[in-house]
């Protein structure tokens, strides 16, 4: 496997290894920052498999194609393949293929029994993982790739995906019923190699490195510190920090902007000093879309990776939307009862609003 020894310009691990996984809070940028590098990698002459592991993914939207579980050449990037480990339809792919064999030779409602064992979030996290293991562990998968570069989901998810070798292998070793939420136990132990061998690859930091993706602010730098600190208890140490969204205001006088300007500068400089430890670059806020390949190239040949010259203007002060905002609250709050859900993708402020 040949690998160029030249990083992509806005990452913090040189020399790149051949995996990168990007994790981080919900809507700091993951997507974005794992689509630039995927491209600029293959931009550059490597074969590279770009996988997405979150439930909501939008890579299709990002690369302008429709993505599934087998992996897909996107058009216009050379050298680059995609696809979505959706863990549903990971995990209706292996039930099929467990119940499968036997329909028609089984009774009917033994072969709903067997769908219904089949069906938990027990048969969904480590169908995941399986599919994961096969991109990450694979020799022949590996051969066919210079980098594989995983655009993780949510940290929450990304972490329980990362500690299942460990508790499913003592599974493995514990259990005597002979059966599991997967099928037959003596079925799946030969997964035991595979599961060690890719928890090494994790570990082993010349083979994978984790990129940290924060915004300048208090909440996804805590959540980026918590992450450093539960990976590197799975013995996962390889790890670097982009801070992407900086905000520079352009007009000094703009007090909205300078006190947003304000926010991030304060929030940088009390994180925690094991994050602070780590190599770390910056991106500014960008004023226009992350939204195809014309932007996401423009991302991934941004100069030195340091923050450049400031890109945006001024944050617009809210208009007639604010008042009736308000109108509503005070709607809401005079009625005295009633059930509200705030829903949204992450990072938008439903916990804020």
């Amino acid at each position: 496997m040949l690998l160029s020894r030249e990083r992509t310009a806005f990452l913090p691990l040189e020399p790149l290894p051949p995996v990168l996984l990007f994790t981080g809070k919900g809507g700091v940028g993951k997507t974005t920052l794992s689509c630039a590098a995927a491209i600029a990698r293959a931009d550059a002459g490597e074969r590279v498999l770009l996988v997405s592991t979150d439930p909501a993914s939008n890579l299709d939207e990002m690369l302008g194609v429709r993505l599934g579980l087998d992996p897909k050449p996107v058009p216009g990037v050379s050298g680059l393949e995609a696809c979505n480990l959706d863990p549903e339809e990971a995990a209706g792919r292996h039930r099929e293929e467990v119940v499968g064999p036997v329909r028609g030779l089984l009774p009917e409602a033994l072969i709903r029994q067997m769908e219904e064992q089949l069906s938990g979030s027990c048969t969904v996290d480590v169908a995941a993982f399986n599919a994961f293991t096969e991109f990450v562990a694979n020799p022949e998968v590996r051969a066919r790739y210079d980098r594989v570069i995983l655009d993780t989901a949510p940290t929450g998810h990304t972490l329980r995906l990362l500690s299942l070798p460990g508790a499913w292998t003592d599974f493995l070793e514990s259990n005597r019923s002979g059966n599991s939420c997967l099928g037959p136990v003596n079925k799946l132990v030969g997964a035991r190699e595979r599961y060690s061998r890719a928890v090494a690859i994790l570990r082993d930091g010349v083979e994978t490195g984790v990129v940290l993706v924060a915004r300048p602010d208090d909440a996804s730098l805590g959540e980026a510190e918590r992450t450093r600190v539960e990976l590197a208890g799975l013995g996962i140490h390889r790890m670097g920090l982009v801070v992407n969204h900086v905000f520079r205001a352009l007009d000094r006088e703009d007090r909205i902007a300078l006190e947003w300007e304000r926010r991030g500068v304060r929030a940088l400089e009390s994180m925690a000093p094991g994050l602070a430890d780590l190599p770390r670059m910056s991106l500014p806020f960008r004023p226009d879309g992350t939204v195809g390949l014309d932007a996401l190239r423009s991302i991934g040949s941004e100069g030195s990776g340091a923050l450049a010259e400031p890109v945006v203007g001024n944050i617009p002060v809210f208009g007639p939307e604010q008042a009736r905002w308000e109108e509503w609250v005070r709607g809401a709050a005079r009625k005295g009862t009633g059930v509200y859900l705030f829903m949204g993708k992450g990072g938008v402020g439903k916990t804020t609003l």
